[in-house]
């Protein structure tokens, strides 16, 4: 579109058509069992201080497991398996990228993950801090709705996983 047509259209009343971006992240709901209960990672982003689960943008050349076990390691401190996919959520958001006011269109997958080692201490400086949470506790903290419903899918998997066999 040319200034003259762009202006053209803002005087007509249409808005200019603002570009939408695609972003990709994987994180995960990393678990340890705790005598007879199972606890969640979870961690404080800077500036807003809002409880989340640890995820990230997946790097070039990065499957999606391998970021949310970069992730989890950076923003939560631990080491981690993946046991499986909880689920791929999706949802729009407006920010700047590059300069420019876009429309992301967001995907995030979401993996159980079984605690390995490490210390919650120890995660990276995007995260004000990082702890562990008591799964229905950590429903209760975390910011997004989007998220509670990934800690309840993961509650359930974790039932199903441990009636089955101990984890």
């Amino acid at each position: 579109m040319t200034e003259d047509s762009k202006k053209e259209s803002e005087k007509r009343g249409a808005k200019p058509k603002i570009p939408t971006v695609e972003q990709i992240s994987a994180g995960g709901a990393a678990f340890r069992h705790t005598g007879n209960e199972y606890e969640i990672a979870i961690v404080a982003v800077r500036p807003s201080g809002r409880w989340q689960l640890p995820k990230g943008i997946i790097d070039d050349g990065e499957t999606p497991e391998q970021a949310a076990v970069r992730e989890v390691r950076e923003e939560a401190g631990i080491e981690t398996e993946i046991v499986e996919l909880i689920e791929k959520i999706e949802y729009w958001y407006y920010g700047n990228h590059r300069g420019e006011r876009v429309r992301f269109h967001k995907f995030v997958y979401f993996y159980l993950m079984k605690f390995a080692s490490g210390n919650v201490a120890d995660h990276d400086h995007e995260v004000s801090e990082a702890r562990w949470a008591k799964t229905n506790e950590a429903i209760t903290m975390l910011e997004f709705k989007s998220e509670k419903a990934v800690v309840e899918k993961a509650q359930i998997l974790l039932e199903k996983i441990n009636s089955q066999s101990e984890i």
